[in-house]
């Protein structure tokens, strides 16, 4: 979808409107980078005499749920008051489009500085004290549905609604069925990575990888895109190393701040299967061979 960027603009400024209460007249769209799945935009424009700027991303009307999840996440993260997170300025829909509509941050990469504040920051969400595991409300990782509800047996969430899903869905997508049949094998023995480990529950980003975080402002870091869930904090840490680029300032800063178990060696590839899995689901090619080789890794560890 490749709307006018006059004919959202209008849109979008109305909808900004409608939400603060003060007129906001728009003197500028354009087009920035935000991700493959929307169109992303900037929106400069007037409101009470003053300039301001807004992040807005735009799709098809059916891609709403997408939109409504992402601002519930970044809301329960911005509660936290941990780390900071773009405020939610509106999400909407009409017959044609769906929208969400974020205060505007100048992002720029995460320095040693940024990064070791971030792993600070994180562990003082993570240390949040949670009820239960899960989420009220399903949402998304990637373009992917992600299933929540709330359970008090942590390994019983993630087998089902984490490793089991992806590998229903690889079935679904005619994926090799030995690395679906290892797959499940894994599932029914993974109680063997957890031992004596008891998982804390922790608020978590969900889909922490480089290009959801950021800095702003200097050494402030900052974070997007959630997928938010509550879960083993390791989870979070072990998709921030899975693709790499965060300073090593983070992981020393995060582990400086809570130690992490020593269990977590082999649980880091074990949740971050969940993600390779599904970007096999979404894109195919390597991700296939990555989650197979995944798979044997992690059943080898069980013995």
């Amino acid at each position: 979808m490749k709307p006018p960027f006059d004919a959202i603009g209008e849109k979008l400024a109305t909808a900004i409107s409608d939400a603060t209460e003060v007129l906001f007249e728009v003197t500028a769209v354009e087009p920035v980078s935000g991700g493959c799945i929307h169109n992303a935009l900037a929106l400069e424009g007037e409101m009470a005499g003053e300039a301001h700027k807004y992040f807005a991303k735009v799709n098809e009307v059916d891609r709403a749920p997408m939109f409504a999840a992402e601002a519930d996440g970044l809301e329960a993260l911005r509660a936290a008051g941990a780390i900071v997170v773009p405020q939610v300025v509106t999400h909407g829909k009409d017959d044609d489009h769906s929208w969400l509509v974020l205060q505007w941050f100048d992002l720029g990469p995460l320095d040693e500085h940024s990064a070791a504040n971030l792993g600070v920051a994180l562990a003082e969400q993570h240390r949040k004290p949670q009820q239960r595991f899960g989420w009220a409300r399903d949402n998304f990782i990637g373009a992917s549905p992600q299933a929540n509800g709330w359970s008090d047996d942590w390994l019983a969430f993630w087998r089902e609604k984490r490793l089991v899903a992806q590998l229903r869905l690889a079935a679904k997508n005619r994926l090799p069925s030995k690395m679906i049949d290892r797959g499940e094998r894994l599932a029914a023995d993974c109680g063997a990575f957890f031992g004596n480990y008891a998982p804390e529950k922790s608020l978590l980003h969900g889909d922490l990888w480089n290009g959801n975080a950021a800095a702003i402002e200097g050494a402030t870091p900052a974070v997007f895109d959630p997928a938010v869930y509550v879960g083993d904090r390791e989870a979070d840490v072990a998709m921030t190393e899975l693709f790499g680029g965060f300073p090593v300032d983070f992981l020393a800063a995060y582990r400086a701040a809570w130690a992490l178990d020593d269990g977590y060696r082999v649980r880091r590839e074990f949740y971050n299967l969940y993600h390779v899995l599904n970007h096999a689901n979404l894109f195919t090619g390597g991700y296939v061979r990555q989650a197979g080789q995944a798979i044997e890794r992690l059943l080898s560890e069980i013995g």
